[in-house]
Parts: structure tokens; C-alpha cells; sequence
């Protein structure tokens, strides 16, 4: 197989490939740090004691759950100029991005602080501590251990997912891959170069997630 495999072509090509690569990590940042805001402020929505705000935010997440991502990004992409909004298709990607992750984040955290015995937060409120108080000092600290394992899980996958956005031609990693392949009729080259991109991206965030599983989780003192 690597006797017909043709490096220099590769080569060639790798500072578009490296172009890609800075795009995926500039685009899937972009859209991570924007997820964890959405899926926060749902996640604050989800658990309100308003019920018109408790039903949005449920409808929210839901709905962006029970829909495929690709069918997503070409709701955004293709139905929104239907509407008379036209965006970029880099903030079409980081928006449709940024809404799916939000609502799987929104669940994440959600768990986490759910995960707090109801006791605890009992003491808290006969201790006199009002609700920011409570989330501060007794339920974040604890939710904290629970959601980071879960959440950079979710940035992994949202690395993972920025590749969809190669059918809009946003010019990401995997869009490098399909103009080598439509160039010099190499997919060969073309795509196995991208896997192992996207494979040091995994191990890079995978061993970051083991770190935090060593470092940052609260444990139980025994």
C-alpha cells in the first residue's frame, strides 16, 4: 500500500492542510466557549422556578437533540437567507456548532448540579445562605468533579463535528482533504492525512481529559 503512497503530494499540500487545521481549532474554540455560555444559561433556564422560561429552555435542548447536526448546519445555512438573514459560512458553522453543543452541554451541567445531595442544600439554606451562596460554596464545587470528564468529552466531539462543515465550504481540515482529492484524484493521501490530524487532535484533548480526571475532579476524602 505505502509503495504507491505518494508523500510528496502530501508535501505539497501540507500548508494548506495546516491552513485547515488552524481554521478547525480556531472555528471549534470559537464555538466551545460560545457552547458552554448557551448550554450554561439553558441549563440555568431548565432548572427555573419560571415556567415560561423552563419550557424554552426545554424545547431548546430537545429539539436541537432529537435533530441530526448536518441537518442543522443546512437549516442555518440554506434556510436562513430564506428569511432574509444571510451569514458567512464560518458563522454559520460556529453558530450551528455553538447551538448543538449548548444543548448537550446544557444537559451536562445540568446533571452535575442535580447530582448534589438534596441534604446538603438543606444544611446550606439552615445555615443561612441564600441561593448564590448555595451554588457557590456547596453545589458548583461539587458539580465541578462530575461535568469536566463529561464536558471535554463534548469538546472532542464538537472537534469531531466541525468536519460537517466541509459541505458548506468552510475552508476546515476535512474541506483540505476533499480539494486534494478533486485536485490530483488522490483520496488516499488526501483523507488518511486528514484522519491523522484529527487523530493528534484526539489524543492531545483525550489526555487533557485524563489529566482533569487526576487534578481537578473533587473526590470523596476517605
Amino acid at each position: 500500500m505505502l509503495e504507491n503512497f505518494n508523500f510528496r503530494i502530501i508535501w505539497e499540500y501540507m500548508p494548506f492542510f495546516l491552513e485547515g487545521l488552524r481554521n478547525t481549532f480556531l472555528i471549534s474554540i470559537v464555538s466551545l466557549v460560545l457552547a458552554l455560555l448557551v448550554g450554561i444559561s439553558a441549563c440555568a433556564c431548565r432548572l427555573s422556578q419560571w415556567r415560561l422560561l423552563r419550557g424554552a429552555a426545554t424545547i431548546y435542548i430537545e429539539s436541537i437533540r432529537s435533530t441530526p447536526l448536518l441537518v442543522q448546519i443546512y437549516f442555518f445555512y440554506f434556510g436562513l437567507p430564506t428569511l432574509g438573514l444571510r451569514i458567512p459560512e464560518i458563522q454559520t458553522g460556529i453558530l450551528a456548532l455553538m447551538l448543538n453543543s449548548g444543548a448537550y452541554i446544557a444537559e451536562i451541567v445540568r446533571a452535575g448540579i442535580v447530582s448534589v445531595s438534596a441534604g446538603q442544600i438543606e444544611a446550606g439554606i439552615a445555615s443561612g445562605l441564600n441561593y448564590f451562596q448555595r451554588m457557590r460554596f456547596i453545589i458548583l464545587p461539587q458539580a465541578l468533579g462530575v461535568t469536566v470528564p463529561p464536558l471535554l468529552g463534548q469538546a472532542i466531539v464538537l472537534f469531531k463535528d466541525s468536519a460537517l462543515l466541509s459541505m458548506i465550504a468552510v475552508a476546515e481540515l476535512t474541506r483540505s482533504g476533499q480539494v486534494l482529492s478533486s485536485e490530483r484524484f488522490m483520496p488516499s493521501e488526501a483523507f488518511l492525512t486528514v484522519a491523522f490530524f484529527y487523530l493528534c487532535i484526539y489524543f492531545f484533548l483525550k489526555s487533557l481529559a485524563d489529566w482533569s480526571q487526576k487534578k481537578l475532579i473533587f473526590r470523596e476524602a476517605y
